[in-house]
């Protein structure tokens, strides 16, 4: 759902075939309206830093477990964002300035990251699977999961229930419940093991 102050960027938005309402969306009773106590993540990126941290203050007032993710132009803004409850801030300013950097530095590992990260890419894929414990992958060690053998997947790093993130994880590093997986593989691979990482493989 977008909420956007301007009335042609709405349009634009419903042309587009995403749901779109021209309001403030710093205003509870517009988060409200828009169904915020159904929503699995909000991101604040409206005109001003100002106004995200309006929004993002009042959704966490309105949601306390919310995940909100919100654009910041200036480092003074990504502290008050933060503490006015957003979850992660994003500099598009200095995730550029490290991207064109990177792309100078080292070329080849942004190509790759750009073709594991494209939605356009039909052969590979980076995803984030939750594992839940219902699932039989949870307690059992990437070995004994068979992730690579079953699935053809590489684990690329484990975030662990505290948001602790361990990277190239050894094959007898077990996981839990609550674990995310950051995985790379088929798309049709990782839309099975996202499956079987919330009900259990069959």
């Amino acid at each position: 759902m977008v909420v956007e102050h301007s009335g042609e960027r709405v349009q634009v938005a419903i042309e587009e075939g995403a749901l779109a309402v021209e309001a403030d969306a710093s205003r509870e009773d517009v988060l409200k309206r828009v169904g915020i106590e159904r929503a699995r993540g909000l991101i604040a990126a409206v005109g001003t830093d100002a106004e995200n941290v309006y929004a993002v203050l009042s959704a966490r007032v309105m949601r306390p477990d919310l995940f909100i993710v919100s654009r910041a132009e200036t480092e003074d803004a990504t502290q008050k964002l933060k503490r006015a409850g957003a979850t992660r801030v994003i500099s598009p300013y200095q995730i550029g300035a490290m991207q064109i950097a990177q792309t100078a530095l080292r070329p080849a590992v942004v190509d790759f990251m750009e073709l594991a990260t494209s939605s356009d890419n039909l052969d590979l894929a980076m995803e984030q699977i939750t594992i839940t414990a219902r699932s039989s992958l949870s307690n059992r060690s990437i070995v004994e999961a068979g992730l690579r053998q079953r699935y053809g997947v590489i684990v690329v790093g484990i975030q662990r229930e505290d948001s602790r993130m361990e990277f190239n994880p050894e094959p007898d590093t077990a996981i839990r419940s609550g674990d995310k997986l950051v995985v790379l593989g088929h798309p049709e691979s990782l839309k099975q093991l996202e499956a079987d990482a919330a009900e259990g493989a069959r």
